[in-house]
């Protein structure tokens, strides 16, 4: 079975006022403090990083095959997380945007610098927490054939993470508007089918010397090839409000990953839908999150937000039942819908507390529940 490992960026706050404050650097020396304390120093200490902005930090889980030790990596990762904040006088909160005004404070480092100076006020604003999944191929070869089968279906999963309606005070009228940011960057969204493991790096090598990439790493499609690990890195999802929603991102995203291995192998070819296409997909899942109509990935025409959910989990059905995640993944599509993603939880909880700083304590609540 394919192993599945989360990358998850996380705000971290103020615990009165919701405002995000730059101490990243502080809560991550006390990851390390703790980390020699428990005798972990040497080839990686923990596993928590540093991110563009001092107002966040990345965590990333074990790689696992089985979804319940997943949750509890998360699990562990966000309370461990929560520990090390608090050491700095912040809290974590996983909301993909923060509601409140903030100016971000780009992180100390050579990388970071450059990326100021080159994308200017892109990267001065940049502050956006997403849920990054990774899903171990056997080759580049078998991981280009997936990426250029799934791209139909990446929105829907957008759509369903969707934990960014406020940016800067305001509702912005969007599900995901971390979608939005993140887009800014040149090298982000959806792409062109690459058909061979050859002409995806070829591409890779041409945009980084173009001299607008700094480097591999700022290749930001919607989906790619990990530079670091043998995977797929499905990149398009909030990062979720409760630790079940990064499960259910993880569950999905390897159905996907193998039913479009299997279709390879059985000599099927992609979609042939154009990026033209799958970016007004991506912009329409952005919008809606589960709140409106989205595109149909099969047919790239308007359907319901259940429509399409529906649609996703029919095609990777026959997958989810043979990792033995039908169960999860059917009762975690039908608990969103009725439910609701993280925007709406953000927007039903702005109209009970009536302030957006309210908002943000108590997410930083369900941030550590499961």
């Amino acid at each position: 079975m394919r192993s599945v490992g989360v990358e998850e960026e996380l705000l971290l706050v103020d615990p009165n006022s919701g405002v995000p404050v730059a101490v990243s650097g502080a809560a991550l020396a006390a990851a390390d403090r703790r980390a020699w304390q428990h005798g972990r120093a040497g080839a990686k200490r923990h596993r928590f990083e540093k991110e563009l902005q001092q107002e966040q930090v990345e965590f990333a889980t074990e790689p696992v095959t089985e979804m319940s030790r997943l949750q509890e990596e998360i699990t562990r990762c966000r309370r461990e997380a929560a520990r090390h904040a608090d050491t700095a006088g912040a809290v974590v909160v996983a909301v993909a945007t923060s509601p409140l005004v903030v100016e971000p404070s780009l992180s100390a480092g050579t990388r970071y610098r450059w990326l100021g100076e080159q994308f200017g006020l892109t990267a001065q604003e940049q502050l956006t927490c997403g849920c990054h999944v990774h899903v171990s191929v056997d080759s580049d070869e078998e991981g280009v054939a997936v990426l250029d089968r799934i791209r139909p279906w990446l929105a829907v999963l957008m759509a369903m993470s969707a934990n960014s309606p406020f940016w800067q005070g305001r509702d912005t009228g969007y599900g995901s508007y971390r979608s939005r940011v993140w887009n800014r960057w040149p090298s982000a969204g959806p792409v062109e089918i690459f058909g061979s493991a050859d002409r995806y790096h070829e591409q890779v090598t041409a945009m980084v010397e173009t001299g607008v990439l700094r480097d591999e790493g700022m290749v930001y499609f919607d989906a790619r090839l990990s530079a670091s690990y043998p995977t797929v890195e499905i990149r398009v999802a909030d990062v979720c409000l409760d630790a079940s929603g990064p499960v259910l991102m993880a569950a999905l995203a390897r159905a996907l990953v193998e039913t479009s291995a299997r279709a390879w192998q059985d000599g099927v070819p992609p979609d042939r839908v154009g990026a033209g296409l799958l970016r007004l997909a991506s912009w329409r899942a952005g919008r809606s999150g589960l709140d409106g109509p989205l595109l149909h990935p099969e047919t790239m025409r308007e359907t319901s937000a259940a429509g399409a959910v529906q649609a996703m989990y029919r095609y990777v059905r026959e997958t989810l039942v043979d990792h033995g995640d039908e169960d999860l993944v059917r009762e975690g599509i039908a608990r969103l819908l009725e439910q609701g993603n993280g925007a709406r939880t953000q927007r039903r909880l702005l109209a009970e507390e009536g302030s957006l700083a309210h908002v943000v304590t108590r997410c930083a609540d369900l941030t550590m529940s499961s």
